[in-house]
């Protein structure tokens, strides 16, 4: 899976080599960075009203005694109801990453796995969905846009026991989860 993934990046990435004024952006999902997972975007432009976009998240430490660690690779097509990187846009993304969860508050349930608070799942995930967005230009160079998607995830993973444990207690489960796919407030910097 990870020569898939590693192939479909380097496919997608093709397309950056003729970058030239305000047709990349380099951004950063701040509700990422609130949360502490490292996460970075970059967005060419490949029409007047289409964009790719390529979003990547790391969370390789524990916050405490809380576990949420993951990566993951977010590739997104947009299109852009005026001009590329200002007003309205609709996206189709695709998902890929692995997770560890564990020893996390009650009620929160990401991917919709339960008993987070008692057990780890550990695994990967792959899924695609649908986003609308909108980009405010602040300057010349720089802009802040919020998303909103939705879509599917499917995950399989092993379960344990409790968030430090090795011992397995199951193996491949799989879960399928249909709701929000990604949550963007995005600091953009435009070459």
């Amino acid at each position: 899976m990870k020569s898939k993934l590693l192939s479909l990046l380097m496919f997608l990435l093709l397309g950056v080599g003729g970058m030239n004024a305000q047709k990349v952006a380099l951004k950063t999902n701040l509700l990422y960075d609130a949360l502490a997972t490292a996460n970075l975007g970059i967005e060419t432009g490949l029409s007047p009203r289409w964009t790719l976009d390529i979003s990547g998240n790391l969370n390789a430490w524990n916050l405490g005694k809380h576990r949420m660690r993951h990566w993951l690779v977010q590739p997104e097509v947009r299109y852009w109801l005026c001009d590329r990187f200002q007003g309205h846009f609709f996206g189709l993304h695709a998902i890929a990453g692995q997770f560890n969860f564990g020893n996390l508050p009650k009620g929160l349930h990401p991917l919709g796995l339960y008993g987070l608070d008692t057990k780890r799942y550990q695994g990967w995930m792959e899924g695609a969905g649908i986003a609308y967005g909108y980009s405010w230009i602040l300057s010349r160079h720089w802009n802040i846009e919020a998303e909103l998607g939705l879509g599917w995830i499917h995950s399989r993973s092993d379960v344990y026991p409790c968030a430090e444990c090795g011992t397995k207690i199951d193996s491949r489960v799989n879960h399928d989860y249909v709701g929000p796919t990604k949550l963007a407030v995005n600091l953009i910097y435009l070459f």
